[in-house]
């Protein structure tokens, strides 16, 4: 490759890097290109997965301010650029080398550290950022309501107790707030990284060390 070719690719490199939320190097040998293609589709157009040569990876990597451990550069290297939602992209990972046991995951980065490969697969059994959204919507909902009908019981009750009418009832005023209030702009996210730590694996392929 020429120097201004080399320059070029490092250079873009370095801008995969820092624009990632995570990277997952991998080894590709043995596949075939359909197999690449089909591997680039699952992963999504958030999701970048470039073959690249190992010794401007790690120039890149160093240029980005991004510590990659020399074991993960060995061999025939593909990296998984991760700009959405890392579980996402971990479970496509998981689900493709299921399929495809060619496919080797050797190891990552995520949120500035190394991550191994038994982290990675943590990673991919947990639930992605829109179900547990939805859950934790779900679950709002449901407790906002349980307290709206106590409030209604009690309305009720001092209503019957004075004979005074009071206000419409609290339930109708709930369900407004709940159906209007974006749960994402109120929740606040726990750190994927400490849950990953304390997620239970699955047993995955390690990278074989190439000489």
């Amino acid at each position: 490759m020429a120097r201004p070719d080399k320059s070029a690719a490092v250079a873009e490199l370095v801008e995969d890097f820092r624009s990632a939320q995570a990277t997952v190097l991998t080894e590709y040998r043995g596949l075939s290109v359909t197999s690449m293609k089909a591997l680039r589709r699952s992963l999504g157009a958030d999701t970048k997965y470039s073959v690249v040569k190992n010794t401007l990876t790690k120039i890149a990597a160093k240029e980005a301010g991004v510590s990659v451990p020399d074991e993960l550069l060995k061999g025939p290297s593909a990296v998984a650029f991760i700009k959405g939602d890392p579980i996402t992209a971990a479970k496509s990972l998981k689900n493709f080398q299921k399929e495809n046991p060619l496919l080797v995951i050797k190891g990552g980065i995520f949120e500035g550290k190394s991550i191994s490969v038994a982290e990675i697969m943590k990673l991919a059994d947990l639930e992605s950022r829109e179900v547990l959204l939805a859950k934790l919507a779900g679950a709002m909902k449901a407790s906002l309501a349980k307290a709206a009908r106590s409030f209604d019981a009690l309305r009720i009750k001092r209503e019957a107790e004075s004979g005074t009418p009071t206000p419409a009832p609290v339930a109708e005023v709930v369900a407004e707030v709940v159906a209007e209030a974006p749960v994402a702009e109120v929740v606040a996210e726990a750190p994927v990284a400490e849950v990953v730590a304390e997620a239970p694996a699955e047993s995955a392929p390690e990278a074989t060390p190439e000489n």
